[in-house]
């Protein structure tokens, strides 16, 4: 079927694994066609329906006879509310902090149906090959804004340069540092600045829409997001869908299908520069990341 793209939505959201299939059943229309099938198709939405790799994965989902229309959308705000009211089946476009905003601030409970790739942030630096060859006491600086101010603080902790308070989470800032517990000091600049700023600094975080443009090689990164790390699980890119529908055997073989397509996830990797890490995350660990995410939310 044709990519299409999807109609202006009246409501707009805010903020940006091997599946158990047990004793599941798919979801029907309201005549009663099965989900998937020629007359109820999965609609699953995207944003940057145009890049190769989805016209591939949707030829690997209908050649399993599953019918599969990709719904490209213009921004992010748009998918979680398409989904939200029925318009979707199911999205793919967000990682989990991006998820539990979107539920916290709208009382929505979407949730995950599976995990795709982690595309990291990284410590890059001239002067270093690694995060041990860091001397104590040199400066290292991190983007300014809270969502990668924060995922950066994590990788310098990940990497042995900083301690953070409470072992740190996804909205901690460089007044979380504990500086009697730290190797580094840690200054925060706008995104912008920290690949400009590298001759002047041990290292830098540099989050991916500054790599290219900077000249740097993703795989020259001294220390990057561990997919592995339980700190790094808020950044896991997910597949998503609504509560009723997370067991749902369709929706959760198109996890599987992405999951395991070479070509779909080549594909995917080219679009991302190089950068993405590809993770089979359990959906319990997925539910139980965002739901963590989402309680620190609330107590703020």
């Amino acid at each position: 079927m044709p990519i299409r793209t999807a109609r202006p939505l009246a409501i707009a959201g805010t903020l940006g694994l091997a599946v158990a299939l047990v004793g599941c059943s798919s979801a029907a229309d309201s005549e009663g066609a099965a989900l998937g099938s020629a007359e109820n198709p999965v609609q699953l939405g995207v944003v940057g329906a145009a890049e190769e790799y989805w016209a591939t994965y949707e030829e690997a989902v209908e050649a399993e006879g599953i019918q599969l229309e990709i719904v490209d959308f213009t921004d992010y705000n748009q998918p979680n509310p398409a989904l939200s009211e029925g318009e979707l089946d199911i999205n793919q476009f967000q990682h989990i902090i991006y998820l539990a905003n979107y539920n916290v601030q709208s009382g929505d409970d979407l949730q995950p149906v599976g995990s795709t790739a982690i595309y990291p942030i990284g410590l890059y630096s001239d002067k270093y090959a690694s995060a041990e060859e860091i001397p104590d006491g040199e400066e290292v600086i991190v983007p300014n804004d809270d969502t990668n101010q924060a995922r950066g603080l994590l990788v310098l902790q990940s990497a042995g340069l900083i301690s953070l308070v409470d072992g740190g989470s996804p909205y901690s800032t460089v007044d979380d540092v504990i500086a009697e517990e730290s190797r580094v000091t840690v200054r925060a600049v706008d995104a912008a600045l920290t690949a400009t700023s590298l001759p002047d600094v041990a290292a830098a975080i540099v989050n991916n829409d500054f790599i290219e443009d900077a000249g740097l090689d993703p795989e020259s990164a001294i220390a990057q997001d561990d997919p592995n790390d339980p700190a790094a699980a808020p950044y896991i890119n997910i597949f998503a869908t609504t509560a009723e529908n997370v067991d749902d055997e369709v929706l959760n073989r198109l996890v599987e299908i992405y999951q395991s397509n070479e070509e779909v996830q080549a594909g995917a990797l080219a679009a991302s520069g190089g950068t993405g890490l590809f993770t089979v995350t359990p959906k319990a660990d997925l539910q139980t990341a965002l739901a963590d995410v989402q309680a620190e939310l609330e107590a703020q």
